[in-house]
């Protein structure tokens, strides 16, 4: 399932997708969060922060955009951190930006009083010669500062959340994701058959008699094979 089917159910309120998407693109959050450890914030601080940004991205995503969701998402996730840094008085919205949001607010109530509707990322661009990228954190540089309490999750209170309550445990949220890129990691040193029996027999939950009868092999050949496969992991950590 692709990035755009995992955002259309989100929107309809699918929670394992968007649980899938915060969980795919975790490291382009620590990638994003990365940049700002200098800071001097720890860098699993911020990258519960970025977390916000990538869950706000995901809610938020326009589908009309023409841009992929991670080129939107990376401007979210630093606009979050970098609201976190500027409400601890560290950083300021620089002059650049500044500039970049009058030129942007001009041009959209030009467009907006001409044609009544709202103009494309492509029609900002290509009018004011500023970067995709750049419109995309200038939009999100001016957006109101949200406070970590802010509810979300629809009009009934019964049914709302907390973006604090949204961020997952540390501990147990990070010893999964290092987990996970482990495991992906070493499935990735793998010969081909050898990643599909691991795949077949622990990730889609299938006996070794349904993978005999999937490859083509006998249920004896199948264990052996599981056997040497998870020795031969078991070295490689």
């Amino acid at each position: 399932m692709d990035t755009l089917e995992l955002l259309r159910l989100s929107r309809e309120g699918d929670k394992s997708a968007k649980d899938r998407l915060v969980c795919d693109n975790t490291p382009l959050v620590y990638s994003v969060v990365r940049r700002f450890v200098s800071w001097g914030y720890d860098i699993n601080d911020l990258f519960q922060i970025g977390v916000i940004g990538l869950i706000k991205a995901i809610d938020k995503f326009d589908f009309s955009y023409d841009v992929k969701f991670s080129t939107y998402a990376v401007p979210m996730i630093s606009g979050e951190v970098k609201r976190f840094l500027r409400d601890d008085g560290i950083i300021k919205v620089s002059r650049t930006i500044k500039d970049n949001i009058r030129l942007l607010d001009k041009t959209r109530e030009q467009y907006i009083k001409e044609f009544g509707s709202e103009p494309t990322i492509s029609y900002l661009c290509e009018n004011t010669g500023i970067s995709r990228e750049d419109i995309l954190i200038a939009m999100e540089a001016k957006r109101p500062v949200e406070s970590m309490a802010a509810l979300v999750g629809g009009e009934d209170s019964k049914n709302q959340v907390s973006y604090e309550e949204l961020i997952p445990d540390k501990v147990d949220y990070e010893k999964k994701l290092i987990d996970k890129m482990t495991v992906k990691s070493l499935l990735g040193e793998l010969k081909e058959n050898e990643r599909k029996i691991i795949e077949l027999r622990y990730f889609a939950q299938m006996t070794q008699t349904q993978i005999a009868g999937k490859l083509g092999l006998s249920q004896v050949q199948v264990s052996r094979m599981e056997k040497k496969i998870l020795l031969k992991l078991r070295n490689m950590l």
